[in-house]
């Protein structure tokens, strides 16, 4: 018996369809409110869209309990903290 066959028949506790196919993640597609489009920075930036966010990242299925990330803090919707404009690298 095969490694693959191993897999698929007796199935493994690391990989959630036991060799077979896994949906596409609804947050990976060009469409997905996660991160920008257009003029819209996204749940990732201002947290906007959380409902739908949520909706998709609990149907994505990858064998493991996943909590949805919290928006990042670092982008200011494209403005850079003067912080940073007055500690240039050299």
């Amino acid at each position: 018996m095969g490694l693959q066959d191993t897999l698929t028949i007796k199935g493994s506790k690391l990989s959630a369809a036991n060799g077979g196919a896994i949906l596409t993640n609804p947050l990976a597609t060009k469409t997905s409110p996660l991160h920008a489009n257009g003029s819209d920075p996204g749940y990732s930036i201002s947290g906007a869209a959380f409902g739908e966010v949520n909706k998709s990242f609990q149907l994505y299925n990858d064998g493991m309990n996943n909590v949805l990330p919290q928006p990042s803090k670092l982008d200011l919707n494209g403005k850079t903290p003067k912080r940073y404009t007055s500690n240039l690298p050299k």
